[in-house]
């Protein structure tokens, strides 16, 4: 398998000044699947940019630098697929919540034939505060209710593994997300994986969903009441473009 990580970030310098992007480059330089390592910028205006490009893109010879004006991690997202040059993408997110180690088990059931391999925090969400856990549990209800996507679980973990020519296929579908829109401050877009896999089961195409590790990294991208009424207008939208028949 021939695999293009992406990392989406936006204003990620205390992340990086962690060294997430040193763990993230040795793993990718030892494993040969990886042929490159997409940093997908959402036009962070903090020192994410230069550090990338002073610190990181000359030692590391798989790093490629996206740079996108500020739309959310979604068009981040998008465009680190829409500019991979591989047969599978993976996307996951700087933070490290998710230990880059933990891509085998992606590549395991990729290999076992499914178009999507998705990663799941089971439900447990260790260490995160008490507003995250009650916002995921009604988050999943109101989910459930409106779109259905039933026997996916954890939609939101941002450890996901795509089929490129797959991915392509669904982003070209896409209404509520089929083109950035100029917002302000972070956004967590938490309906595009939303609109993703449900065009992605309207498909018929192979999804799974497996278990992977996964701690609590407290982030100021994250807002409680801006990233809720964002997630409940993204799910009526699609909900509308459904009944209109626009995802046929």
């Amino acid at each position: 398998m021939n695999i293009s990580l992406i990392i989406p970030c936006y204003n990620e310098e205390t992340n990086i000044q962690k060294g997430v992007l040193d763990k993230i480059g040795n793993y990718a330089a030892q494993h040969k699947y990886i042929k490159e390592v997409l940093i997908s910028d959402d036009g962070s205006t903090d020192s994410t940019r230069e550090l990338i490009t002073e610190r990181y893109l000359p030692h590391f010879k798989l790093f490629r630098l996206i740079e996108n004006t500020h739309g959310g991690k979604a068009y981040a997202v998008i465009s680190g697929i829409q500019h991979s040059k591989e047969d599978f993408v993976i996307f996951m997110d700087m933070d490290l919540a998710t230990p880059v180690e933990e891509i085998e088990k992606l590549i395991e059931e990729a290999e076992r034939g499914n178009d999507i391999v998705i990663g799941s925090r089971k439900g447990t969400r260790a260490g995160a505060p008490l507003p995250r856990k009650i916002m995921a549990v009604g988050f999943i209800v109101v989910r459930n209710i409106i779109l259905g996507l039933h026997g996916i679980r954890d939609t939101q973990c941002g450890f996901k593994l795509f089929n490129r020519r797959v991915a392509e296929e669904i982003i070209s579908r896409l209404r509520v997300f089929h083109r950035p829109h100029h917002i302000s401050g972070s956004s967590v877009s938490a309906g595009f994986d939303l609109e993703f896999l449900f065009l992605a089961q309207k498909l018929n195409y192979k999804i799974c969903e497996i278990p992977v590790t996964w701690r609590h990294v407290e982030t100021k991208n994250v807002s409680f009441i801006k990233d809720t009424f964002e997630t409940l207008r993204d799910i009526a939208r699609i909900k509308y473009y459904d009944i209109r028949g626009s995802y046929k």
